[in-house]
Formats: C-alpha cells, sequence, structure tokens
C-alpha cells in the first residue's frame, strides 16, 4: 500500500512558541531545527514509507527536506498545523498515495522500525488510527486511509477530535500506541522529559540529543 508521510513544519523562528522565555530563543530555533532533522532521518529509513513531504512556507525548512530526501511543498499561507496537514493530504492523493502518515516535527526519538511494524500491522485497515502523545489527549501522529477519510484537527483534545471525525465520516478509529512517537516537546516539561529519555537509550534522535547536551552544559558553566 503506498503511504506518504506528510510532515507540516513551522519556520524555527517561530516554531516552538510555548517555550518562549523558557530557553533562549537562539537555543529555541536550534531545538526546532534539531528535531525536525532527527524525524526527517528517521522518517528516511522507513522502508514502509514511500515518499515524505514536507509542508512549509520557510526556505530554510524547505532546504533541509531537501537535504535529507524530503519533497518540499509550500503551505500556500496555512494559518494552522492541520491546514498545512491538509495540503499535504491532497498533495499525496494527487500523487498515488493510498494512504497517509501525519506527523509531527517534533518527535525526535522517533524509531523507523517501530513505525515500520506499526505500518505492516495496519497494511489493511481503512479508517483512522490515531497515535497519542504521552498524555492521551494530544495527537502525535495519525494513519489515514484512505487520506481523505477524514480532514486532520489537530490541537489541545485532539486524539478524542480525530476519533469523533472517524464516527461522524462512518469510518473505522482506534487508538494504538507508538512508544517513540509519545514524546514531543512544547514545554519545558516536555523537554525535561525528553532529556530524560534519550538518556537512557543509544542511538537515533543524534541531533537533539547533541544540542541538549550542549545545553546542559551551557546551564552548568
Amino acid at each position: 500500500m503506498t503511504t506518504f508521510a506528510i510532515l507540516p513544519m513551522k519556520s524555527p523562528e517561530v516554531g516552538k512558541s510555548r517555550l518562549y522565555g523558557e530557553i533562549p530563543d537562539a537555543q529555541r530555533r536550534a531545538l526546532a531545527a534539531a528535531m525536525f532533522a532527527d524525524v526527517l532521518v528517521a522518517l528516511g529509513r522507513c522502508s514502509g514509507i514511500e515518499t515524505v513531504v514536507v509542508v512549509s512556507g520557510d526556505p530554510e525548512t524547505a532546504r533541509m527536506a531537501g537535504h535529507h530526501g524530503a519533497e518540499w511543498l509550500d503551505d500556500a499561507g496555512a494559518q494552522s498545523h492541520s491546514a498545512a496537514a491538509s495540503v499535504g493530504v491532497t498533495y499525496a492523493i494527487a500523487n498515488g498515495a493510498e494512504r497517509v502518515f501525519l506527523v509531527p516535527g517534533d518527535c525526535p526519538a522517533l524509531d523507523a522500525v517501530e513505525v515500520d511494524a506499526f505500518l505492516i500491522e495496519h497494511r489493511s485497515s481503512t479508517g483512522l488510527v490515531v497515535v497519542p502523545d504521552r498524555h492521551g489527549t494530544g495527537t502525535n501522529a495519525l494513519l489515514v486511509c484512505p487520506p481523505d477519510a477524514i480532514s486532520p484537527a489537530f490541537g489541545p483534545g485532539s486524539h478524542e477530535r480525530h476519533l469523533g471525525l472517524a464516527a461522524d465520516a462512518s469510518v473505522a478509529g482506534k487508538t494504538v500506541s507508538i512508544p517513540s512517537l509519545a514524546l514531543d516537546i512544547d514545554t519545558a516539561e516536555d523537554l525535561v522529559a525528553m532529556r530524560a529519555h534519550l538518556l537512557g537509550f543509544h542511538g537515533g534522535a543524534a541531533h537533539t540529543r547533541g544540542l541538549l547536551t550542549q545545553m546542559a552544559q551551557v546551564a552548568v558553566d
């Protein structure tokens, strides 16, 4: 089954806005870029994903996407993560995608082996599979088959909202956890949790791991 990964991405200049005041702006921008790079690397290692599409209006993000072998699509001025995701879904349908895997740019611990196993497990599933965040309320990934089965609606409370949209559209909807996709970084608390998580295993998330190590060293100094 032809699967496109859709990755909406804000510019690192404005991304991670909830970290304003928690860490210096230069670190916030570097963190957004590092996480994005790690997600691209991991998706590029997924054998079950034919095409990775980055949706963004930011030229530097477009350059990074190309560097990591992903396609770039202008977000056409999309005002939200959901709107940018929809731009990517439309492109995927036009280019032969049978399903889409919507992922964020702030889950640097994403594991290609876990994602491939997930995609194989659900290769015959139609409808919607929601991958929740570690709190169980948000959505850190969506697998949608066919790609336009629902319109994505990310944001606070989106886990239940997506399941409700599936029910309204009379398509199957279920929740499946992917451990490496449970952690994202939106707040200072998330940053602490990610640092602790990365200390617990070796390999993967090289950009984010290195940056968090540098940030810890600067804090000590």
